[in-house]
């Protein structure tokens, strides 16, 4: 996993250059999720971050709601634990 950078959370839009490495990575790769899970874990971080720092209220435009997150990280745990 990447590290959070600071200037991650503390931008405009916490976490929007993780969001753009994710839609890079997916225009890239013909829209193939699969090929892009290391842009995706790395913006979860940011953002299960940015939710430590600021609450579960908190809102960015790059990052799901806090609940959603945490539905969506342990789908992806899931996921790695089947295969």
């Amino acid at each position: 996993m990447m590290a959070v950078d600071e200037q991650d959370l503390r931008s405009n839009s916490p976490c929007h250059p993780r969001a753009c490495a994710i839609q890079n990575c997916l225009t890239k790769n013909g829209y193939d999720e699969a090929r892009c899970t290391k842009y995706i874990d790395a913006l979860y971080e940011c953002c299960t971050a940015f939710y430590e720092r600021n609450g579960e209220d908190a809102t960015t435009v790059s990052c799901p709601k806090a609940s959603l997150l945490k539905l969506k990280m342990k789908q992806r745990s899931q996921d790695q634990r089947s295969r």
